[in-house]
């Protein structure tokens, strides 16, 4: 989903206060918490966390989506209300999520959409009863906020993946069951297709240093986790593996969030890279633009750890399923994700 992104204080903020964290926060991403396991004929609740939905239609195809699925589904209070631009006020949007998680009937999460507005939540959600209620949390671009802050401040592992009103085509129902019904180990390998090319164009990784890391799986969408810089929801980048992606973002604007990342030294900590797609980010007419490859060499080589780009993570029709905190090994030079253990409790 298209979004703007306010970063200029976000930035700032990162310079004066690097990699801030509050102890709450520490002590939550020091403990590990991962949510039980989800089965056909469950109850899912959809909810709209960000942005309102201007066709309605999209919310019962996401609702059927879910049914078909094999889950019956609640909806959220103010799942299709509107404030401005988001889905009901940040009490109203910010009380569904706490009261789906309460709720013992409802086993999963599944956002709407992304869109704007996830991270004005982030301080009116429950991260004790989060804790003591975990269960699955799906959604991907400005859902980025939510990953982060639970990760953060409760510790537990939620999944950056389809959208409830988003594309359910084969590829993506094929990993939702892999991963939730059938909680396969997964490998994330892109889909080799060449088409009626000689040799696949579309859809290639592309190596940008070689090897293999392991850690915990961290990231999303770029610009809404650089909008988190300074604050205690983003958490420790130490040792984890940074996976990114972002839609319609110049390549300046790629360059400034990156080099917020690097100024306030969270680059410099991490054990591997991954970048999935950035849909619409080519540059624009004139001269000078850095390009989308000269800007990853700039940040990302000088860096000596694994790396590689064009995973399919991000704003496309077929995207992975990945554990936000799961133990993963990326290999740069195969281009390949892979669970390390389970994502979901014994």
């Amino acid at each position: 989903m298209h979004r703007r992104h306010f970063l200029g204080s976000a930035a700032l903020a990162a310079l004066m206060l690097p990699l801030a964290r509050g102890g709450d926060a520490l002590a939550a991403s020091s403990s590990r918490l991962l949510p039980p396991p989800l089965n056909r004929g469950d109850t899912v609740a959809l909810v709209s966390p960000s942005a309102a939905t201007d066709d309605p239609f999209d919310l019962q195809l996401a609702r059927e989506a879910m049914e078909a699925l094999g889950f019956k589904v609640k909806l959220g209070p103010h799942l299709a209300s509107r404030w401005g631009h988001l889905a009901g006020s940040d009490a109203e949007r910010a009380g569904d999520l706490n009261a789906m998680f309460a709720d013992r009937e409802v086993k999963a999460i599944i956002c709407a959409r992304g869109g704007s507005g996830a991270a004005r939540l982030l301080p009116l959600l429950d991260y004790g009863m989060i804790r003591r209620n975990p269960k699955v949390l799906l959604g991907y671009s400005d859902i980025t906020a939510l990953h982060n802050a639970l990760l953060s401040q409760a510790g537990l592992v939620s999944f950056h993946g389809p959208i409830g009103a988003g594309s359910w085509n084969r590829f993506n129902v094929d990993q939702f069951q892999r991963v939730f019904f059938e909680r396969e180990l997964m490998q994330y390998r892109n889909v080799s297709d060449p088409g009626d090319e000689l040799v696949q164009r579309k859809n290639r990784t592309i190596t940008l240093s070689g090897g293999k890391a392991r850690g915990e799986l961290v990231g999303g969408n770029l610009s809404v986790l650089v909008a988190l810089a300074g604050s205690r929801y983003l958490p420790d980048f130490s040792g984890r593996i940074l996976f990114l992606e972002d839609v319609s973002e110049a390549p300046y604007r790629i360059d400034r969030m990156l080099s917020t990342l690097k100024l306030m030294g969270a680059l410099d900590t991490i054990a591997g890279f991954i970048f999935g797609e950035c849909t619409e980010c080519d540059p624009g007419e004139g001269y000078g633009s850095l390009t989308l490859s000269q800007i990853l060499d700039d940040y990302v080589k000088p860096l000596k750890i694994p790396a590689y780009r064009g995973a399919m993570i991000g704003h496309i029709r077929q995207q992975f399923i990945l554990p936000v905190g799961g133990n993963m090994e990326m290999d740069a030079d195969a281009g390949t994700i892979r669970m390390l253990e389970p994502v979901f409790q014994g």
